[in-house]
Formats: structure tokens, C-alpha cells, sequence
């Protein structure tokens, strides 16, 4: 898509849209900061003063931003200002302030993956998920922690410490990109970067109160130069970076952004101009399909259920085949590979947590042979056939993001059965990743949470998806459930 047809899209969103009252800068949506930016109305420097301010506020707190860009976002936003008196073209972003995460080449700048190995490994060029969110005006303005190598639903390492959530400190900000979700959670940034092969972009959106999508297989390009040796097979199927966000909105606003084809990236594929209209129809399942739900999870998607049907979409208990069975093929893909080369940098560069989070998966998860991820792949493809058969009838799926609430901070170092406990949680994010599917994380309110002690009140939300290449079903879905729900974000860290 042109970056004309990103433009036109934010200007067709914002029709109608009154900016009379006085919000913080830090309080507005990215539409509406790109457009204010654009009329005059305001400064990308003073919007870009204001984000840095804001984080000085905040971060503190949370440690969500590891690496701040202050000189280099205030000279973007210099540049950015140059654009609009000079009557230039803009991109749909242009002038937002947005956070990358550290696993992710931006040039001049480490890509240290949260290793003390890797805090040098400074970048050339632009991931090419970088370089489209400039190439629509956004400025970066910081790198947001992850776990190393990113591979826990957990946030903390030796090299930036620990992010917290800043709803509760007690409990997991989410992963991987948990740093990501604090910068918008906090209101530092209304969009930030993340990435997801078993729900790291999803996980941190449900955990914060945010939306967060996983974008369909190859729609979003990715290529790290400073990568060494060959990706992995898991990565190939079910990697994807994609946006989190506080508004329906604003995550498609930057998906689109997001999504231009990379010659570096050869999934990637461009966007369809429109996409035929569908009956408003969503298969909504919770309990039916995982008994042991957490009861607030079940009334989230009850929730987000009722909110379909008074908008007049037809609802109904309906199940997916084969779930138990992707959540399995997920782990019989990844584990063979993903391990493969994830051990042997562990060892080399990890930390203790994520070296007995590893261990913990292994015994949680069992052990599979490369035949194992061969046959996985082979099942794989008759299994997508069979959903999107499923989504001939039911175009929309609503189901729960986890199982479980937010867990608490460390819990997945906590044993090998507290880990099998939260694997068999994440099951819902792991069998849409294992189908390379779209899945829109999106908040549905706040829920009282009993813990030892008492209780917290944590965010709470649901996970829609739709057919191959069919994020626009998920932004349908998703804008009639907003609509329906309280606003939770942006907080401050409590």
C-alpha cells in the first residue's frame, strides 16, 4: 500500500472527529496527534518535548524504555516540522513518537537482545519494520526491554533489569515485548513495536489494558542485518512483528503502516485494495472449549460476546477443530528448532532466568526429535485447510487471550509445574501462531483478581481472529468491543 493510501486511510478515520477538548499530549491517540502535527495545530517538537517529558515522569517506574534517543527524536522532529511548513507530503504518522524493541536493528544502535554479549552489536540499517514506521513520519524515540532473546511471557534481564507492569508490580508486564506494552500502557508513546511467535505482541496487550495484534503470516517484513547464521523454520512460520496500541484504531493505523513488502523479508506480500464484505458472524468460546478457564477470563469473552450481539452480530458457542492439537504442534515445531539454536546462545550469553525458564519449557512442554517438527509441519497444512473452512461459517473467532490472568512477575522461574501450568494457559495464543493466523488482543475492562493476601485489579481482554490475510475482520470485531468497554489507558505506574 502507497504511503498516499496510509494517509488517506488516517485522514477517512478521523472524519468528523472534534479535537475542542484539552487533553495531555500524552493522552491523545496517534490519529489524532499525526493529524494536530500535520494542520499546525501543533509541533512534532513540542509533541516530541512533551513524550519526553512524559517518560521522564514515568519510566522511571516501569523501565519500559532502555535506551532513550532524545538528540535524535527532537532533530526528527525539527525535520518533521521542516515538512509540513514546506507544504511536503506526510506520511499517516507523522510526528508520533513511537518505541522500538530491542530486538529489532535500528541503525546506530544496538540490537543487544538484552545480553551483555550483544550491548555492541550496533546496527548499520533499518529493520525494514523500522524503516516503514519512518517512512510514514513516526519518530523513534526510545528501545523498549524484552527478555533475553526474547523468549519469555516474562520481562527482565542482567543487562536493562526488570520491566514492570504498571497496574501491579506484583505482576507480569507480559512478553516479550513487555517493554513495549509499559510505553504505551504509561502513555509514552501511543504506538509501539513488538513481535510474536507464540504471543509476545498478544500476552503484554491483554496484560496492560492495550491493543495488540498479531499480524497474519508475511504481512509485515522483517530482516535483522546483524543476524548471524541461518533462521529458524519456527521463525519462518510463525515470527511477526507487529503494533501495540491503546485504541482499535491506532493499531491498524500502524499495522498499515507496518505492512509495505521488503525485498529483505520474501513472505511478505503487499495488501489487498478492499476485501469483500462478510455476514457479521463470530464463533465466541471460552469454557466450552477449555474447562479450566479462569472465570474472569470466561466473562471477558461473555463480555465481548454481548457487545457483538447488540451490535447486531450473530454469536454463538462454536469450537475450532483441532485446538489441543495446535497447541501440541506448536511446541513440535519449536522445540526442535527454536532449541536447536536457542540453547547454545543461552549458554553462551543468557542469564539465569532465562536459562531455567528454558529448562522449565523443556520439561513442560517434552521432548521432540526434528521428525517430530517434520511431521508437525505436514499435519499443519491440513489443519489450516480445515479453519479456513471454519471461517467460510464463522468469519470471526472471539476466545481468551490466556487461560489465566496476568501471572505474577517470575512465576515462570518459579518451578517446572508452575511452568507446565502457564503453557497450558497460553494455548490459545500458541495454536493461532502455529497457523500463521491474525489475532487482535483487545481489552475489555478491569477484573478483581484473588491473589495471597486479598485481591488486585488487573486489565482484562479477549483475542479475535479471522482468516489468513483477514486483519480487517479483527479491527471490525475489535472496534464494536472497544466501543463497549471502558478506556483503561494511559495510567500512572501504581
Amino acid at each position: 500500500m502507497s504511503d498516499r493510501s496510509i494517509t488517506s486511510f488516517a485522514e477517512e478515520s478521523l472524519q468528523g472527529q472534534a479535537v475542542n477538548g484539552t487533553p495531555p499530549l500524552h493522552a491523545l491517540d496517534a490519529a489524532t496527534m499525526a493529524r494536530m502535527v500535520a494542520s499546525g495545530a501543533l509541533t512534532a517538537r513540542a509533541l516530541i518535548e512533551a513524550t519526553l517529558a512524559r517518560m521522564d515522569a514515568v519510566n522511571p517506574a516501569v523501565n519500559a524504555v532502555v535506551r532513550r534517543m532524545d538528540d535524535e527524536a527532537l532533530e526528527a522532529a525539527e525535520a518533521a516540522d521542516r515538512m509540513v511548513d514546506r507544504g511536503q507530503p506526510l506520511g499517516a504518522l507523522h510526528g508520533v513518537p513511537v518505541t522500538i524493541k530491542i530486538n529489532i536493528d535500528q541503525r546506530e544502535h544496538p540490537t543487544d537482545n538484552g545480553t551483555e554479549l550483544h550491548r555492541t552489536l550496533m546496527a548499520q540499517e533499518d529493520n525494514p519494520v523500522v524503516a516503514n514506521l519512518r517512512r510514514a513520519g513516526a519518530i523513534v524515540v526510545g528501545r523498549t526491554n524484552a527478555p533475553v532473546y526474547s523468549m519469555r511471557w516474562f520481562t527482565d534481564n542482567t543487562l536493562h533489569g526488570a520491566t514492570y507492569n504498571a497496574w501491579h508490580r506484583d505482576h507480569t508486564v507480559g512478553g516479550s515485548s513487555g517493554g513495549a506494552a509499559a510505553s504505551v500502557a504509561t502513555g509514552m508513546v501511543p504506538i509501539a513495536h513488538g513481535n510474536d511467535i507464540g504471543g509476545s505482541v498478544r500476552y503484554p496487550a491483554v496484560c496492560n489494558g492495550l491493543v495488540g495484534l498479531r499480524p497474519s503470516y508475511g504481512r509485515v517484513p522483517s530482516f535483522n542485518a546483524t543476524a548471524k547464521g541461518q533462521g529458524s523454520i519456527a521463525s519462518q512460520l510463525m515470527a511477526v512483528q507487529g503494533p501495540i496500541a491503546r485504541t482499535v484504531r491506532d493499531a491498524e493505523l500502524a499495522f498499515r503502516a507496518m505492512a509495505i513488502p521488503h525485498i529483505d523479508d520474501p513472505r511478505t506480500h503487499a495488501l489487498a485494495g478492499a476485501w469483500p464484505p462478510l455476514p457479521r458472524r463470530a464463533a465466541v468460546f471460552a469454557a466450552s472449549a477449555w474447562p479450566d478457564c479462569h472465570p474472569v477470563v470466561v466473562r471477558a469473552v461473555e463480555r465481548a460476546a454481548a457487545a457483538l450481539a447488540a451490535a447486531g452480530w450473530e454469536v454463538a458457542d462454536v469450537v475450532p477443530p483441532g485446538l489441543d492439537e495446535l497447541h501440541k504442534m506448536w511446541a513440535e515445531i519449536a522445540i526442535p528448532d527454536i532449541m536447536t539454536v536457542l540453547e547454545p546462545a543461552i549458554a553462551a550469553a543468557g542469564d539465569a532466568n532465562i536459562r531455567t525458564a528454558v529448562a522449565y519449557w523443556r520439561a513442560a512442554l517434552g521432548s521432540f526429535e526434528p521428525a517430530d517438527a517434520l511431521s508437525a509441519i505436514g499435519r499443519r497444512h491440513g489443519l489450516l485447510r480445515l479453519w479456513q473452512r471454519f471461517f467460510e461459517e464463522w468469519p470471526v473467532i472471539v476466545m481468551p487471550v490466556s487461560l489465566e490472568p496476568p501471572f505474577t512477575r517470575l512465576a515462570d522461574v518459579e518451578s517446572p509445574d508452575m511452568a507446565s501450568r502457564i503453557m497450558r494457559a497460553q494455548g490459545p495464543m500458541l495454536a493461532i501462531s502455529a497457523l500463521g493466523l491474525p489475532g487482535l488482543s483487545v481489552p475489555t475492562g478491569l477484573a478483581d483478581i484473588e491473589v495471597v493476601g486479598g485481591c488486585v485489579r488487573l486489565p482484562t481482554g479477549v483475542q479475535i481472529v479471522a482468516g489468513p490475510n483477514r486483519e480487517d475482520l479483527c479491527f471490525a470485531a475489535g472496534t464494536v468491543i472497544e466501543a463497549a468497554s471502558p478506556r483503561l489507558c494511559p495510567i500512572d505506574p501504581r
